[in-house]
C-alpha cells in the first residue's frame, strides 16, 4: 500500500498514441496519413582494447536506425500518389534514372504531445531517404482500411526537446 503512495502522479508521461510526423509541405503527405510509426533509435559499436590477459572497451562507430511509418491510404488526396511523388526524386522506374540526394533527402519531423496537443518532446530526423515501400495485401474478405508501409534511413536524428 505505501507504494502507491509514493507513485509520482502529479508527472504526466508521454503515451505512445498523441504523436505526429511532419514532412516537408512540397511532399503532400499529410499528418493525419501516419497511423503508426517507430521513434528514432541508433546503435553504437563496442570496440574492444585487449592487453594482456584482460581487455577494456570504449565506443566505435555509431549509426541511426531506419525508422518505420504506416500510412492510411485516402481515395483523394492520394497517399499512394504522393509517396510514389517522393519515390520518384529517388528512383524513376520508366527511364531508370535517379535522383541527386539534394533532391530527395527530406528532413522529417516526429512531435510528441502532451493531453492538449501541445509539443512536449520533437525530433529531427535529418536527410531521410526512402528505402522501401510496401503498398499492401488486398484481399476480398478483408475490410481493413488500406495501407502503405515505409521505412526511411535517416542520416543523423536530432533531439531538440
Amino acid at each position: 500500500m505505501d507504494l502507491l503512495i509514493k507513485a509520482p502522479i502529479e508527472y504526466e508521461l508521454l503515451r505512445k498514441n498523441r504523436f505526429l510526423f511532419r514532412f516537408p509541405s512540397d511532399l503532400g503527405i499529410q499528418e493525419w496519413w501516419v497511423e503508426s510509426g517507430s521513434r528514432p533509435k541508433f546503435s553504437q559499436n563496442n570496440v574492444e582494447i585487449p592487453f594482456l590477459n584482460t581487455s577494456s572497451y570504449v565506443i566505435g562507430r555509431y549509426k541511426w536506425d531506419q525508422v518505420s511509418l504506416k500510412l492510411r491510404d485516402p481515395i483523394g488526396p492520394s497517399a499512394s500518389q504522393a509517396m510514389m511523388e517522393w519515390v520518384r526524386l529517388h528512383s524513376e522506374s520508366q527511364s531508370g534514372r535517379q535522383g541527386y540526394a539534394a533532391a530527395y533527402k527530406r528532413d522529417i519531423i516526429l512531435e510528441m504531445l502532451d493531453p492538449t496537443g501541445v509539443v512536449t518532446q520533437q525530433w529531427i530526423m535529418k536527410n531521410c531517404q526512402i528505402l522501401d515501400s510496401n503498398f499492401g495485401e488486398l484481399g476480398y474478405t478483408d475490410d481493413a482500411l488500406a495501407s502503405i508501409d515505409i521505412t526511411l534511413q535517416p542520416h543523423y536524428c536530432i533531439l531538440s526537446f
